[in-house]
């Protein structure tokens, strides 16, 4: 009899063992961050990739990229002057009737109310550093029209991504919004192939100039940099909507390249969408899931 239930023992022991297999350190990660979004009443679409780790949450849900797409934008451009259609230095003349409506975020507007000339690096920083929307609109036109930025991308295998309208028109209606969208997987395919430059996608001088721009990146403070230490260096894009009279706001979104202390780094891309959130808890889902992001990397590494 007591060999009976010792092997009955053994038995439902290695069944308990087969049946709840011990978690990994991203399965870890993964439960964090399900705690973090569980019950925010908005859907966040995250893709995150350290190394050989990916993870995603929502990961191809087609979320408004608003001033995400900026980002996108500047790399066209950088391609475009390699090619030496264009160069950093040379000068685009912005006349005072081409600035946009002053209820659209422009501070090269407000700082130029009679328009001026500046450099395409200039309007480049404009549009990355402060998100500023004449300098975008005025980078498009120099290489075509918005599509001209989506089939680019395209070309380059990057399908789940839109971009209909220019900022002006993107802000005209609320439904136009939803015609410039990606997915977070592909956000984070784009930050990495370029990051990585493995084909060279972008000369040496503009792979240096964009990423020294993305560094600088002043908008956004309470979203990827929320919750890091100081001294992090995060080169990120951050995109926003509005909120309508329902309290629905489509679009609060953050994306780029943290590094860690010890020189390695992470990509992530964080679309909080769909989101009755308020516009501070929006901006502390961002920053809470970069902290875990972050303290689960610095924690594995030591």
């Amino acid at each position: 009899m007591t060999r009976l239930l010792l092997t009955i023992s053994i038995f439902l022991l290695m069944a308990s063992c087969q049946t709840s297999p011990k978690k990994t350190d991203l399965d870890l990660l993964r439960d964090k961050i399900a705690q973090i979004i569980s019950e925010k009443k908005a859907t966040v679409g995250i893709a995150i990739k350290h190394n050989n780790d990916t993870l995603s949450f929502n990961g191809e849900k087609h979320c408004p990229l608003q001033s995400v797409f900026k980002f996108h934008i500047s790399l066209v451009v950088l391609s475009e002057i390699d090619k030496g259609k264009f160069s950093l230095e040379q000068k685009i003349t912005i006349k005072k009737e081409e600035l946009l409506p002053k209820d659209l975020w422009s501070p090269l507007r407000d700082e130029n109310p009679n328009g001026g000339t500046f450099t395409i690096a200039q309007l480049i920083e404009y549009s990355i550093i402060q998100s500023d929307n004449v300098a975008c609109d005025v980078l498009i036109r120099l290489i075509g029209t918005p599509k001209t930025v989506e089939e680019y991308f395209k070309k380059n295998n990057i399908a789940d991504i839109a971009i209909t309208f220019n900022e002006k028109d993107m802000q005209a209606k609320w439904e136009n919004m939803f015609q410039n969208w990606t997915t977070p997987n592909a956000t984070n395919q784009i930050l990495a192939m370029f990051y990585d430059n493995k084909n060279n996608l972008l000369s040496k001088n503009s792979y240096d100039f964009f990423w020294k721009t993305m560094k600088a990146t002043t908008t956004g403070a309470k979203r990827l940099r929320g919750f890091l230490p100081k001294e992090t260096i995060v080169a990120h894009k951050t995109g926003t909507s509005g909120t309508n009279k329902a309290g629905l706001t489509p679009a609060t979104n953050d994306v780029g390249i943290v590094y860690l202390p010890n020189g390695q780094y992470f990509i992530i891309s964080i679309f909080v969408t769909d989101s009755m959130e308020s516009a501070e808890n929006n901006e502390k889902i961002i920053a809470d899931i970069a902290k875990a992001v972050y303290d689960h990397y610095t924690t594995s590494a030591k």
